[in-house]
């Protein structure tokens, strides 16, 4: 049986993610960012789960997400119970990883038509 794939035109996917960068279809990031099915948010202003505030909370909450899947880098790292807190209150799942488990779960996610969110924390 032969497999072809087939993407819908009008999503983003993650073609790679490390520690030091992430790859959407062909453009490659070296700061945090937001990637979501139908845009990218550049310039994310937490490099560490130390360094998340409200203030970038609020710019994830706004897309919207049914899940957030949080990439930490090389190594997964947890953020504090505050920011799991804000999530959890509003019902929306907060799944912690490494980056490039991220970007793998976030591409299966979208592809199933979920409103999967992925928040990549590059130390840059």
């Amino acid at each position: 049986m032969q497999l072809t794939e087939h993407r819908n035109e009008r999503e983003l996917f993650v073609r790679h993610a490390d520690a030091t960068g992430v790859t959407v279809i062909d453009r490659k990031f070296d700061r945090s960012l937001i990637v979501a099915a139908d845009r990218v948010i550049e310039n994310f202003p937490a490099r560490s789960v130390a360094e998340l505030d409200a203030n970038a909370i609020a710019s994830v909450l706004a897309l919207q997400p049914e899940v957030v899947l949080l990439g930490t880098g090389a190594r997964t790292t947890f953020p504090s119970q505050v920011v799991l807190g804000e999530f959890l209150k509003r019902g929306i799942g907060l799944e912690t990883m490494d980056n490039a488990a991220a970007a793998r779960t976030f591409n299966v996610l979208v592809g199933e038509g979920r409103r999967a969110v992925a928040v990549f924390l590059l130390a840059q």
